[in-house]
């Protein structure tokens, strides 16, 4: 089978993001089947093209890389710009590569376009996979705010749902919102996978003067949508109780990370701790050896559908999660005992929660035990590689 899989954020486990793209590729091609990823460059990922389009192969999978540059950092019209110019370059893909099916991967929901061309042109079945509900999220955290904008991105997103084949989904939160808002049936959740055997391996770890189970780690994006703030309000709570031996540390880049570093700077908190990008080989060592991990987010409903990678790879490493979103995430800590559920506005909360759990190794070295056997059990990714190829098989041999 022939496999077109449009994806702006591709990485391998050399980049410091998300590898589910290159994961499920990899098992795909090592079954027999021929993929092509057409990307641009994030500036997480460890992609670098000097042409506009560059042919590059990893481990069987054929690239073709668009030299268009996506970073948090930039502004919001900067980042719509590289989102517009990525999904016109790739449509010239999606025009001429040859496939059975093609996945268009949102947000951003742009993505649509070369998979709405793929359909209607070159008569391609389409997989829409959505691993966030644009323009839902954009819309209600206020960064889309024009009616008109918000009446075009929501006639979009339906037309793109309509011209689906099947529609995936990467938590069963969006699957229900999905299907309550439009009444599609053809809709499953593949949600994101671990790398068992990456994160599950016992590495090396030097921690830059950070002692192993003194800390609680968070990676990903420092801003506003990932509550950073909350995190830092933890610290200085910690400090106000005298417990400066238990740390928070951030691995990432972000908006909001220079201002806080300045913060912390300022207001001598020192138990907050900021440390840049790191290839994910290297970064395993740093959660195995935490005594948590954290994994924030705004509060906000949209956000309660969330499947963020750090979840899914800190179970596998063997550490108990600390979330405060109030959906699907917060019933699978419950119903399987790996983590907890806090309030995403009270960093005292937080800073309690912490000292319980660091006073306490028994517990969390319980919790760590039950998450490995859990990630294993539901989030490994050759069975989620395999569950997308399923729906992929179905769509392809359907003649309707």
């Amino acid at each position: 089978m022939k496999i077109v899989y449009f994806y702006q954020y591709f990485s391998t486990p050399n980049g410091s993001w998300g590898t589910r793209v290159y994961e499920f590729a990899k098992e795909w091609v090592d079954q027999g089947h021929d993929v092509t990823v057409v990307t641009s460059i994030y500036s997480k990922s460890d992609l670098v093209a000097e042409k506009l389009v560059e042919d590059q192969v990893f481990e069987g999978i054929k690239v073709k890389v668009l030299n268009v540059i996506i970073d948090n950092k930039q502004s919001f019209i900067k980042r719509i710009l590289s989102f517009i110019k990525y999904s016109l370059l790739s449509s010239y893909y999606a025009i001429k590569l040859p496939a059975d099916v093609v996945i268009a991967s949102s947000g951003p929901i742009t993505i649509g376009i070369p998979g709405l061309i793929a359909k209607y042109i070159r008569g391609r079945k389409l997989i829409f996979e959505t691993r966030d509900l644009w323009p839902e999220g954009a819309i209600e955290l206020g960064i889309i705010k024009n009616k008109n904008i918000k009446k075009i991105a929501y006639w979009f997103e339906k037309k793109c749902y309509e011209a689906s084949s099947y529609i995936i989904t990467l938590s069963p939160g969006m699957t229900e919102n999905i299907e309550k808002r439009f009444g599609y049936k053809n809709v499953i959740d593949v949600t994101n996978a671990a790398n068992i055997e990456l994160f599950s391996t016992k590495r090396p770890f030097s921690g830059n003067n950070i002692t192993s189970k003194s800390y609680a780690i968070y990676t990903g994006n420092i801003g506003m949508v990932n509550n950073s703030y909350w995190l830092y309000n933890a610290a200085k709570e910690l400090n106000k109780m005298g417990r400066e031996d238990i740390k928070i540390l951030l691995i990432g880049e972000g908006q909001q990370r220079e201002e806080l570093e300045k913060l912390a700077e300022e207001e001598g908190v020192s138990n907050f701790i900021r440390l840049g990008l790191i290839p994910k080989n290297a970064l395993v060592g740093y959660v195995q050896n935490a005594f948590v991990s954290l994994v924030p987010l705004k509060g906000s409903p949209v956000l309660d559908t969330s499947s963020p990678n750090k979840f899914f790879e800190s179970l596998a490493a063997g550490v108990p999660v600390v979330q405060n979103t109030q959906g699907w995430l917060k019933d699978f800590l419950n119903e399987h005992n790996v983590g907890y559920t806090l309030n995403p506005n009270d960093s005292k909360m937080l800073a309690d929660k912490l000292i319980e759990l660091h006073d306490n190794p028994a517990i969390t070295s319980e919790m760590g035990e039950n998450a490995l056997i859990i990630a294993k059990r539901f989030f490994d990714k050759k069975y989620l590689a395999g569950k997308m190829l399923g729906v992929l098989k179905q769509v392809n041999n359907d003649n309707s």
